[in-house]
């Protein structure tokens, strides 16, 4: 009797695991299936005509395919300085948001600091306590930066979030006793923290990069508040003033558009630059990511085991 139990019991395990894995898969490839289709519809409206788009007769697979609205998008002023200017922000601002956020979570993982306590405490208090958008722009105003480069990129340099990862990395994964060790054979904290930290730090780096990197690219925010002049404009203010605004250069009208298509076509251009615009402003990350995504992972996980 006892064996037939046992067995029974394994045989009820077995089944419930079955369903509870089943259940999972489903509800897997529904959420993939919520973010696939709306990514395949925008790459298949990409490479279709205006007047389809307009229509509403692209789904999954491009309708009479061009590649009118790329031709166009690319041999734009306004998105190649919006594409360079989005670059230069990006580059930039990540740099100086990984060195900010390595300077401070090292001495924060430190137990042998001074104040560290208090210190994360004013780091996280802004997290509650925000001045606001009025007080925040007096700021920048007040330090020169409006209508220039740089407020796009120091009044969001640090997050804290990050801040939050790379300190939790470096208390799990470098131990006091390396850097006793190091300290025994001369070697200074900052020698410490560029040769000894870093290259053992690799994933919560990678993790800080794509995330900085990425909220650098996508910000318009800033932009709209900071800057007004046009040369100074990210890609995605392009990209919003078509999605809403529906305007672009005159450079992207009607005539133009013309010479690509018939004149009925052109009418609708609008609608299939916005697509275009889309697939452009999302390549550099979906070729970025492939390379990065074994060190995210890891560094996301170790990162967030504990604070």
């Amino acid at each position: 009797m006892s064996s037939l139990r046992k067995s029974s019991l394994r045989l009820h395990t077995g089944f419930g695991d079955r369903v509870l894995m089943t259940f999972i898969y489903v509800c897997l490839c529904l959420a993939a299936l919520a973010v696939l289709v709306p990514v395949i519809n925008v790459i298949a409206s990409s490479f279709s005509s205006p007047r389809a788009i307009a229509e509403g007769r692209v789904s999954f697979l491009p309708v009479e395919p061009t590649l009118v609205g790329y031709t166009m998008v690319l041999s734009s002023k306004a998105v190649q300085t919006g594409f360079l200017n989005s670059l230069f922000y990006t580059t930039v601002g990540t740099a100086v948001s990984v060195i900010l956020t390595v300077l401070a979570a090292y001495p924060l993982s430190r137990r042998d600091m001074y104040g560290r306590g208090v210190l994360m405490f004013l780091f996280v208090l802004p997290m509650f306590i925000s001045g606001g958008l009025i007080p925040t722009y007096l700021v920048v105003s007040k330090l020169g930066m409006i209508d220039t480069p740089w407020a796009m990129i120091f009044p969001t340099a640090l997050g804290l979030f990050n801040l939050i990862i790379t300190r939790t990395f470096f208390q799990i994964n470098i131990p006091e006793e390396l850097l006793q060790a190091a300290q025994i054979d001369g070697c200074s904290d900052f020698k410490f923290v560029t040769h000894v930290v870093l290259a053992l730090s690799k994933p919560v780096l990678a993790v800080i990069i794509l995330l900085y990197a990425i909220g650098k690219w996508n910000s318009y925010f800033e932009a709209l508040i900071y800057v007004h002049k046009l040369s100074l404009q990210p890609l995605q203010i392009v990209l919003r003033d078509i999605l809403t605004l529906s305007t672009f250069t005159t450079e992207m009208s009607t005539e133009q558009a013309s010479i690509f298509m018939d004149v009925e076509d052109a009418r609708y251009i609008g609608f299939l630059l916005k697509y275009s615009l889309i697939i452009i402003a999302s390549l550099p990350f979906m070729f970025l990511y492939p390379f990065i995504q074994k060190y995210f992972i890891k560094g996301i996980l170790i990162g967030s085991l504990k604070g």
